[in-house]
């Protein structure tokens, strides 16, 4: 039995962590940096302990310092949550071999799958669908592999994620220097340039298919969650169900996603990636870990994955079949980010002077960053996520964009009137859009800035209706009345 849980992350995934494990009564142990000393999660933790300076090599990826906490603080076990060590076999290997649960799938599986080479051929073996293009990492003749698969086409990196090490390439005269620059960019961000090449889906849906496995070897599909709005590669609005899909294609591809991940005899919460074009899906890749996104999941289907991470790593069978699990209602995820969209999402490091949560029924927040903290560029700038749930996909949207009206980060630059534009935009609530969306409707989309004298008298609450009636129609992210909600400053 699990007591006590060291969680080996930041920001609200962290909180979301620690609140299940309150709620399961286990004690909980937060480790931080120097420059994290007084987030959420530290002060919602039972236990904290700095582990070192900001640098994520020094402290959220160093497997000693993390493992030695767990010791220190008599923890039963690790949750690595998403990004940082919770993809890395070795880390997870590690935890294993230090006496420690690791809460997660075994580092075999992590390891296999976090290599798109091995994981593809494992896939082809099992008879599901993927992608055209190298079975394995990039060697002989590249240009007649090249033109056989036939252009465009994807290079990318064979170990990692989250769009390092891609690059689209439409002609042959660009294949090299593509070749060359996808390695420098995997070689630096994962520590190893191995490649394989794809053929490259021009107008995609990204769709991907929650798994959960006991280690008894039942295997279950929590639905499928529809994430084509990105941008740079990169998720920032994801729902679920998939506007895009039948309830036939629906069921096909969550078998798909049980087959594959019987394949990898997987174990504990997991995701398979899937892309959708003209009526036919593809494997892509699958996530060993808890995704950003589970939540949706969570509102559907009424399944909290958390718990059942932690309740799997204790050798809990699942107490539910296929046949139990239910989508319910729509559910909708929007990221908010310390990022200006108006400047290729450009991270905006800033100190947090007023936040307000929205509130009402149907709106969970899941959030990482208090009022008066200091946001800066040592980690990925997401602040938090507003996951609404309604009962059909256009009440979700409106429910989302009021959710979001009211949503106020006062002090730095966010996505938030981005976010809103999103859900009032005409494709987007037709349904019809890839993940070239933002791309094709959103290129040059920006916003005007007020004067840093209005920020200060709005922070003041002046009621001064000069300045009411100048900011009102403002779309700048510092300003109170750049959301269009209920929330104002001093009115």
């Amino acid at each position: 039995m699990i007591k006590k849980i060291l969680i080996a992350n930041r920001g609200e995934i962290a909180c979301r962590i620690i609140k299940a494990c309150k709620e399961m009564s286990i004690g909980t142990v937060a480790v931080y940096s120097e420059v994290d000393s007084d987030s959420p999660h530290v002060l919602m933790a039972d236990e904290a302990i700095e582990i070192g300076p900001a640098n994520p090599s020094e402290s959220y990826l160093n497997f000693d310092k993390i493992v030695n906490a767990a010791k220190d603080t008599s923890s039963d076990a690790i949750h690595p949550g998403y990004g940082f060590l919770s993809e890395n076999g070795d880390f997870a290997q590690y935890v294993q071999e230090s006496g420690l649960i690791f809460i997660g799938p075994e580092p075999s599986t992590i390891k296999s799958m976090g290599d798109k080479a091995e994981s593809k051929q494992m896939m082809i073996e099992a008879k599901v669908p993927t992608i055209p293009g190298s079975d394995g990492e990039l060697t002989g003749n590249i240009d007649a592999m090249a033109r056989e698969i036939g252009y465009p086409l994807m290079v990318k990196a064979a170990a990692g994620g989250g769009g390092k090490g891609m690059r689209v390439v439409r002609h042959s005269g660009d294949l090299d220097s593509a070749i060359e620059a996808a390695k420098n960019e995997a070689r630096n961000s994962f520590g190893n340039d191995t490649l394989i090449i794809e053929k490259y889906l021009d107008n995609p849906r990204h769709i991907e298919v929650q798994i959960l496995g006991d280690k008894k070897g039942n295997l279950v599909h929590l639905y499928e969650r529809e994430c084509s709005i990105q941008r740079r590669h990169q998720k920032i609005i994801e729902e679920s169900p998939s506007p895009a899909i039948t309830n036939k294609l629906r069921n096909k591809m969550g078998e798909a996603a049980v087959k594959a991940a019987k394949a990898a005899n997987y174990s504990n919460a997991g995701t398979v990636e899937f892309l959708y074009q003209d009526g036919e899906f593809y494997f892509l890749e699958m996530n060993t870990r808890l995704q950003v996104e589970h939540g949706i999941t969570e509102m559907v289907c009424g399944i909290d994955i958390v718990k059942w991470q932690i309740r799997i790593a204790e050798g809990e069978t699942l107490d539910f079949s296929q046949k139990d699990v239910k989508q319910r209602g729509h559910a909708i995820e929007c990221r908010v980010y310390a990022e200006d969209p108006s400047r290729d999402f450009l991270p905006t490091p800033g100190l947090i002077r007023k936040m307000v949560l929205p509130e009402g029924s149907g709106i969970r927040n899941d959030v990482g960053v208090s009022e008066g903290q200091e946001i800066t560029s040592d980690y990925d700038p997401l602040l938090a996520k507003v996951v609404v749930w309604d009962s059909c996909r256009n009440s979700a949207i409106n429910r989302m964009d009021y959710a979001l009206s009211n949503f106020v980060i006062l002090g730095l630059i966010t996505n938030q009137p981005f976010l809103r534009d999103i859900m009032n935009n005409d494709s987007f609530r037709k349904a019809h859009f890839s993940t070239n969306f933002i791309d094709e409707n959103f290129q040059n989309w920006h916003f005007e800035l007020i004067s840093p004298e209005v920020l200060a008298l709005a922070l003041l609450g002046t009621k001064t209706a000069s300045i009411t009636t100048k900011t009102k129609t403002s779309r700048d992210p510092y300003s109170p009345w750049s959301s269009r909600g209920s929330w104002r400053s001093g009115l």
